[in-house]
């Protein structure tokens, strides 16, 4: 570790970003005032060349925290051993404070979806994740969270809410969860839930990160599309997230449809303030 990432080491209960590629020159530029940076881990497999230099730079600066989307940890096929090898070699080195993954599967028997598809949440189903997530922990060294998903259908034979199943997956296998408060929104209103039963469901010691993000309607359902500021009905359910789990490290998520970085910005700004909010009430 240089004597610049050590002053980054933990990931304060601040808003920081997602950075995604089209922002970075302008980022590395500007230094803007935000606490930590999330990548998505598959863009920084090489083994060298300018996207680990770029990620170097960030890194030097601000705390880092590692956002997979492939390793599709409740598929039915063996784990990827390359992809955690290439995990691995990335977290050594690029010492994030955070690693994670997503409650989801998109392999089968070799061949992946470009998404990460859900899960029928059934005992069967949970011996299967906790077996998988301690398997990536182990061959890791360190605790890992995963993200709740936000889905469109529900199996007929899930017997588990799912605030249920992340949570006891969580008390079984002490990995965190990385709460998506869009996620918890888009599928409670896709199945017709209380999302503020979920959020009351949940462990506050599991919660290791939030996120927002924003949503689209389509062919009657919301959709989570990461394009689109946080909607108004996500921000208050993350304020009653706050008042139950107190604060915790909050990235704005914009994935398509990407705004100027001015814009996303603003949106961890937003975040910023209800966190201090919420601290200057708990004080």
């Amino acid at each position: 570790m240089t004597a610049q990432q050590s002053r980054h080491d933990t990931i304060p209960a601040r808003a920081g970003i997602g950075l995604r590629a089209p922002h970075i020159t302008e980022f590395l530029a500007t230094r803007p005032d935000i606490a930590w940076c999330e990548v998505h881990s598959e863009n920084y497999f090489a083994d060298g060349g300018p996207s680990l230099r770029v990620l170097e730079r960030v890194r030097a600066d601000y705390a880092l925290s590692l956002h997979g989307v492939g390793l599709s940890p409740g598929s039915c096929d063996p784990l990827d051993a390359d992809h955690l090898r290439r995990l691995k070699q990335l977290i050594i080195r690029s010492e994030p404070v955070l690693v994670s993954e997503h409650l989801s599967w998109s392999s089968f028997a070799g061949r992946f979806a470009n998404d990460l598809l859900p899960l029928p949440y059934t005992e069967e189903a949970l011996l299967h994740l906790c077996r998988r997530v301690d398997q990536i922990q182990d061959y890791l060294a360190r605790r890992i969270l995963l993200e709740n998903p936000s889905t469109y259908l529900q199996f007929v034979s899930s017997v588990i809410p799912e605030w249920e199943f992340i949570s006891e997956l969580a008390r079984r296998t002490g990995c965190g969860i990385l709460l998506d408060i869009n996620n918890v929104y888009v599928s409670a209103i896709n199945h017709g839930d209380d999302p503020a039963v979920y959020l009351r469901s949940i462990d506050p010691a599991s919660i290791g990160e939030i996120h927002l993000a924003g949503c689209e309607e389509g062919a009657g359902l919301l959709v989570d599309t990461h394009s689109r500021p946080v909607r108004t009905e996500v921000w208050e359910l993350y304020r009653l997230a706050l008042n139950r789990f107190g604060a915790r490290p909050t990235l704005i998520e914009w994935d398509s449809d990407l705004p100027a970085l001015d814009v996303l910005l603003d949106e961890a700004g937003k975040a910023a303030a209800m966190l201090e909010a919420n601290d200057a009430v708990a004080a």
